[in-house]
Protein backbone atom coordinates (compact mmCIF):
# COMPACT_ATOMS: atom_id res chain seq x y z
CA UNK A 1 0.00 0.00 0.00
CA UNK A 2 2.53 2.26 0.77
CA UNK A 3 4.57 2.03 -2.49
CA UNK A 4 1.37 2.58 -4.51
CA UNK A 5 0.94 5.90 -2.24
CA UNK A 6 4.34 6.94 -3.23
CA UNK A 7 3.48 6.05 -6.95
CA UNK A 8 0.57 8.50 -6.74
CA UNK A 9 2.34 11.06 -4.36
CA UNK A 10 5.04 11.12 -8.10
CA UNK A 11 2.20 10.99 -10.26
CA UNK A 12 0.67 14.66 -8.65
CA UNK A 13 3.81 15.84 -7.89
CA UNK A 14 4.89 15.69 -11.39
CA UNK A 15 1.62 17.31 -12.69
CA UNK A 16 2.41 19.82 -10.48
CA UNK A 17 5.84 20.63 -11.26
CA UNK A 18 4.88 20.29 -15.42
CA UNK A 19 2.71 22.94 -14.66
CA UNK A 20 5.17 25.42 -12.37
CA UNK A 21 7.58 24.90 -15.75
CA UNK A 22 5.25 25.75 -18.39
CA UNK A 23 4.18 28.88 -16.01
CA UNK A 24 8.00 30.13 -16.63
CA UNK A 25 8.08 32.85 -19.57
CA UNK A 26 10.68 32.16 -22.26
CA UNK A 27 12.68 35.09 -22.34
CA UNK A 28 12.97 34.30 -17.97
CA UNK A 29 13.75 30.56 -18.62
CA UNK A 30 16.38 31.73 -21.09
CA UNK A 31 18.06 33.71 -18.61
CA UNK A 32 17.92 31.35 -15.70
CA UNK A 33 19.21 28.71 -17.68
CA UNK A 34 22.43 30.91 -18.21
CA UNK A 35 22.93 31.54 -14.88
CA UNK A 36 22.22 27.75 -14.29
CA UNK A 37 24.91 27.16 -16.66
CA UNK A 38 27.44 29.34 -14.93
CA UNK A 39 27.03 28.10 -11.75
CA UNK A 40 27.66 24.58 -13.13
CA UNK A 41 30.81 24.95 -14.79
CA UNK A 42 32.23 27.51 -11.68
CA UNK A 43 32.25 23.61 -10.11
CA UNK A 44 34.82 22.11 -9.00
CA UNK A 45 33.61 18.87 -10.08
CA UNK A 46 33.05 20.47 -13.89
CA UNK A 47 36.12 22.10 -14.23
CA UNK A 48 37.92 18.96 -12.89
CA UNK A 49 36.18 17.04 -15.26
CA UNK A 50 37.88 15.30 -18.48
CA UNK A 51 34.60 13.44 -19.47
CA UNK A 52 31.48 15.13 -19.32
CA UNK A 53 28.10 13.92 -19.58
CA UNK A 54 25.42 16.15 -19.74
CA UNK A 55 21.79 16.32 -21.50
CA UNK A 56 19.92 17.47 -24.36
CA UNK A 57 17.38 19.73 -22.99
CA UNK A 58 13.68 18.56 -23.56
CA UNK A 59 11.43 21.92 -23.87
CA UNK A 60 11.31 23.73 -20.67
CA UNK A 61 14.05 22.27 -19.04
CA UNK A 62 17.57 24.19 -18.54
CA UNK A 63 18.92 24.75 -21.40
CA UNK A 64 22.66 22.92 -21.47
CA UNK A 65 23.88 24.86 -24.88
CA UNK A 66 25.96 26.68 -22.72
CA UNK A 67 27.62 24.15 -20.68
CA UNK A 68 28.16 22.10 -23.70
CA UNK A 69 29.83 24.91 -25.56
CA UNK A 70 32.24 25.86 -22.69
CA UNK A 71 32.96 22.38 -22.06
CA UNK A 72 34.21 21.96 -25.53
CA UNK A 73 36.26 25.65 -25.33
CA UNK A 74 38.06 24.14 -22.42
CA UNK A 75 39.21 20.66 -24.35
CA UNK A 76 36.80 18.33 -22.87
CA UNK A 77 34.88 15.35 -23.73
CA UNK A 78 31.22 15.94 -24.01
CA UNK A 79 28.56 12.69 -23.90
CA UNK A 80 24.52 12.60 -24.61
CA UNK A 81 22.37 9.92 -23.26
CA UNK A 82 21.18 7.75 -26.38
CA UNK A 83 18.43 6.11 -25.49
CA UNK A 84 17.18 2.87 -26.84
CA UNK A 85 13.13 2.31 -25.91
CA UNK A 86 13.41 -1.17 -26.49
CA UNK A 87 15.62 -2.21 -24.34
CA UNK A 88 14.77 0.80 -21.58
CA UNK A 89 18.33 1.50 -21.08
CA UNK A 90 20.35 4.91 -22.06
CA UNK A 91 24.30 4.52 -23.10
CA UNK A 92 26.17 8.05 -22.99
CA UNK A 93 27.96 8.45 -26.80
CA UNK A 94 30.51 11.43 -27.27
CA UNK A 95 28.71 14.24 -29.24
CA UNK A 96 31.19 17.13 -31.01
CA UNK A 97 28.10 19.24 -32.19
CA UNK A 98 24.88 20.60 -31.02
CA UNK A 99 23.49 20.52 -35.01
CA UNK A 100 23.56 17.65 -36.47
CA UNK A 101 23.18 13.82 -35.46
CA UNK A 102 20.16 13.76 -33.97
CA UNK A 103 16.62 12.35 -34.48
CA UNK A 104 13.87 14.44 -32.64
CA UNK A 105 11.13 12.78 -30.92
CA UNK A 106 7.39 14.25 -31.34
CA UNK A 107 7.81 15.72 -27.81
CA UNK A 108 10.71 17.38 -28.50
CA UNK A 109 13.40 14.75 -27.22
CA UNK A 110 16.80 15.18 -29.09
CA UNK A 111 18.05 11.96 -29.18
CA UNK A 112 21.95 10.84 -30.81
CA UNK A 113 22.05 8.90 -33.83
CA UNK A 114 26.01 9.04 -34.18
CA UNK A 115 28.61 8.96 -32.14
CA UNK A 116 31.45 6.81 -30.09
CA UNK A 117 29.69 5.18 -26.79
CA UNK A 118 31.95 6.21 -23.99
CA UNK A 119 32.84 3.72 -21.47
CA UNK A 120 30.88 4.32 -18.23
CA UNK A 121 33.88 4.13 -15.42
CA UNK A 122 35.43 6.79 -18.14
CA UNK A 123 33.02 9.29 -17.12
CA UNK A 124 34.06 12.25 -14.45
CA UNK A 125 30.59 13.87 -13.62
CA UNK A 126 27.16 12.98 -15.05
CA UNK A 127 24.76 15.73 -14.88
CA UNK A 128 21.29 14.91 -15.14
CA UNK A 129 17.91 16.35 -15.53
CA UNK A 130 14.62 15.80 -13.71
CA UNK A 131 11.15 17.57 -12.64
CA UNK A 132 12.42 17.78 -9.52
CA UNK A 133 14.50 17.51 -6.72
CA UNK A 134 15.33 17.91 -2.92
CA UNK A 135 18.30 19.23 -0.98
CA UNK A 136 18.81 16.08 0.48
CA UNK A 137 19.61 14.85 -3.53
CA UNK A 138 16.62 13.25 -4.14
CA UNK A 139 15.30 13.37 -7.80
CA UNK A 140 11.92 12.95 -9.45
CA UNK A 141 11.85 12.30 -12.99
CA UNK A 142 9.80 11.59 -15.82
CA UNK A 143 8.75 8.16 -14.76
CA UNK A 144 11.25 6.07 -16.92
CA UNK A 145 13.71 5.43 -14.70
CA UNK A 146 16.65 5.93 -17.26
CA UNK A 147 18.64 7.68 -14.82
CA UNK A 148 17.98 5.45 -11.70
CA UNK A 149 19.10 2.44 -13.90
CA UNK A 150 21.84 4.27 -15.04
CA UNK A 151 23.45 5.30 -11.69
CA UNK A 152 23.04 1.78 -10.25
CA UNK A 153 24.82 -0.01 -13.03
CA UNK A 154 28.48 -0.64 -10.52
CA UNK A 155 30.50 0.78 -13.80
CA UNK A 156 29.73 4.21 -13.28
CA UNK A 157 31.87 6.26 -10.63
CA UNK A 158 30.74 9.75 -11.67
CA UNK A 159 30.13 12.33 -9.01
CA UNK A 160 26.20 12.90 -10.01
CA UNK A 161 24.61 16.70 -10.84
CA UNK A 162 21.31 17.68 -10.83
CA UNK A 163 20.94 20.64 -13.35
CA UNK A 164 17.40 22.69 -12.62
CA UNK A 165 15.77 25.74 -12.06
CA UNK A 166 14.91 27.21 -8.45
CA UNK A 167 11.47 26.41 -9.06
CA UNK A 168 11.90 22.38 -8.93
CA UNK A 169 13.91 22.57 -5.76
CA UNK A 170 10.80 20.97 -3.25
CA UNK A 171 11.41 20.54 0.63
CA UNK A 172 10.98 16.86 0.07
CA UNK A 173 10.72 13.73 -2.93
CA UNK A 174 9.25 10.85 -2.11
CA UNK A 175 11.50 8.11 -2.76
CA UNK A 176 11.42 3.77 -3.25
CA UNK A 177 14.49 1.59 -2.77
CA UNK A 178 14.98 2.03 -6.80
CA UNK A 179 15.46 5.66 -6.41
CA UNK A 180 19.15 7.18 -7.41
CA UNK A 181 19.96 10.23 -5.45
CA UNK A 182 22.47 13.29 -7.17
CA UNK A 183 25.27 14.51 -5.34
CA UNK A 184 24.74 17.90 -5.92
CA UNK A 185 21.95 20.32 -7.08
CA UNK A 186 22.66 23.20 -9.37
CA UNK A 187 20.22 25.89 -10.31
CA UNK A 188 20.23 29.57 -11.58
CA UNK A 189 19.87 30.38 -7.65
CA UNK A 190 22.16 27.98 -5.85
CA UNK A 191 24.86 25.13 -5.72
CA UNK A 192 23.88 22.88 -2.78
CA UNK A 193 25.82 19.47 -1.79
CA UNK A 194 23.48 16.92 -0.89
CA UNK A 195 23.05 14.30 2.20
CA UNK A 196 21.86 11.46 0.33
CA UNK A 197 24.99 9.34 -1.18
CA UNK A 198 23.35 6.05 -1.61
CA UNK A 199 25.33 5.52 -5.06
CA UNK A 200 28.90 6.82 -3.54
Amino acid sequence: MKIKDERMEKVELRRQLRNRLLSIPAAEQKAKSKKACQNLVSTEEFESASIVMLFLSLPHEVDTSDAILHAWQLGKTVAVPKISWQQRHMIPVQITSLETGFSTSSWGLRNPTAGAPIPFGEIDLVVAPGLGFDRQGNRLGRGGSYYDRFFANKEVKAARCGLAFAEQVLDTIPVTESDEPVHFLVTDEEIVYCDAQKGA
